[in-house]
């Protein structure tokens, strides 16, 4: 059985899947997003602003998600991680919809996120969920690496707290 279960963005057996999450980003993308060039307080991410939680089975974890605020009314979805040998089964989009739903309960109202140029199956996993690309999908991703861009496509949803009062 499933389960997801909330911790702390510096649990130990959560850094192997963070070192791993940033080693995917680096084989992508060498030096294009260092790890260091963002800042991440821990705080960030934990209640009640904020949430890390990860889905396990059989008290292992398959798959990572959070959120953080981007401001008052908006949560920052960040960190979906699904196993290797786990992944088109729906996992992530599970871990999205666990984020959306605890987000409504903490006050958020819309989600906000981003996701690489070299990442297609995250922009479809978006897509899937209702957000709204804020960039133009027919032109070829590798065009938001060259400035003006800076390699990030963006996503925002606006959260309907009623579409979750089934599972709440």
């Amino acid at each position: 059985m499933d389960l997801f279960r909330d911790v702390s963005p510096e649990d130990d057996d959560l850094q192997p899947i963070i070192n791993g999450l940033f080693g995917e980003y680096a084989a992508r993308y060498g030096d294009y997003f260092s790890r260091d060039a963002e800042v991440e307080l821990t705080e960030w991410y934990l209640p009640p602003q904020g949430l890390f939680i990860v889905l396990e089975r059989n008290g292992v974890i398959i798959a990572t998600g959070a959120y953080k605020p981007f401001d008052a009314e908006t949560a920052e979805i960040k960190r979906i991680w699904t196993d290797k040998s786990l992944r088109q089964q729906g996992l992530a989009g599970r871990v999205v919809h666990e984020l959306e739903r605890r987000a409504v309960l903490a006050g958020y109202s819309k989600i906000y996120l981003t996701t690489g140029f070299r990442q297609p199956e995250a922009v479809r996993l978006y897509l899937s969920q209702g957000y709204d690309a804020q960039f133009d999908l027919a032109r070829d991703p590798e065009e938001y690496s060259q400035p003006p861009f800076d390699g990030r496509l963006r996503f925002i949803k606006t959260l309907v707290r009623e579409a979750f009062s089934k599972t709440a």
